[in-house]
């Protein structure tokens, strides 16, 4: 298991509505796509996709609940417990690829996407243009960027899904990698086996310990923080749990 350590927070970044970066140093080396388990003092422990690579690393939070409220809350200099990094990333293929980042699942991929640079185009779905998040990250990274919204208020009116099909009526790409909405990345799974196009999808789970021991997030048989989070396509094909069930913090198995 990954060394336990607390670790102050350097920077802190607005991204978008209710969506923060913090910053802190961290020199565990990880891949694009692997995450840490993130502890605030007397609220609780909680996974998340490190959207900064390098010494100075980052982790991006949507206040959403109770412990990512608690996070986004964090001041500049104060400790947080960060272990990791944990997981499967992202292999990162040849050719052109497309990347696609729903909501806060854009902070898995934004570091898959720097590494690929011109090689990717990306498409970044939120639900309003004040959800939008690494706009500008995105485009002096990446070849091409277009974005959906799901009230048209800014780029494409529709989902992410149905923008990604439109890409790729335009022309071949060779892999497609994403993060976002289990609902999101079922349908894209389709997208991608219509148009034979190989994929690596980034899932998000309820975890408790991150390191693949107390079963919490697995799916037909896979530890989600071990085997994945990142899996491809054509395993996902034979988990008839992926897209229609998910488990609560007990264990039991609830329709998404």
């Amino acid at each position: 298991m990954s060394r336990f350590q607390m670790l102050e927070v350097s920077s802190i970044t607005e991204e978008a509505l209710d969506t923060t970066t913090l910053r802190f140093d961290m020199a565990e080396v990880a891949r694009p796509g692997q995450f840490v388990m993130v502890w605030v003092p007397g609220v609780d422990e909680i996974p998340m996709s490190l959207s900064y690579m390098g010494d100075v690393k980052g982790v991006t939070v949507k206040a959403v609940g109770e412990a990512t409220r608690a996070l986004a809350a964090v001041s500049v200099g104060e400790l947080v417990g960060v272990r990791g990094p944990y997981g499967n990333g992202f292999d990162l293929p040849e050719g052109r690829v497309l990347v696609v980042g729903g909501g806060v699942g854009m902070a898995a991929v934004m570091p898959a996407a720097e590494s690929l640079g011109t090689k990717a185009d990306m498409v970044i779905g939120a639900r309003s243009a004040k959800d939008v998040t690494f706009l500008s990250r995105a485009e002096a990274a990446c070849s091409r960027v277009e974005v959906s919204t799901d009230d048209g208020s800014m780029g494409f009116h529709g989902n992410a899904v149905q923008l990604s099909g439109e890409l790729m009526d335009e022309g071949r790409y060779d892999a497609v990698l994403a993060c976002g909405p289990e609902v999101m990345l079922y349908f894209l799974l389709n997208l991608c086996r219509e148009r034979g196009v190989p994929c690596q999808l980034s899932l998000e789970r309820y975890m408790k310990c991150g390191a693949g021991l107390c079963g919490s997030c697995v799916i037909n048989g896979r530890r989600v923080c071990a085997e994945g989070p990142v899996f491809h396509g054509d395993e996902l094909v034979t988990m008839n749990e992926f897209g229609r069930y998910r488990r609560d913090p007990s264990g039991r198995r609830m329709p998404i």
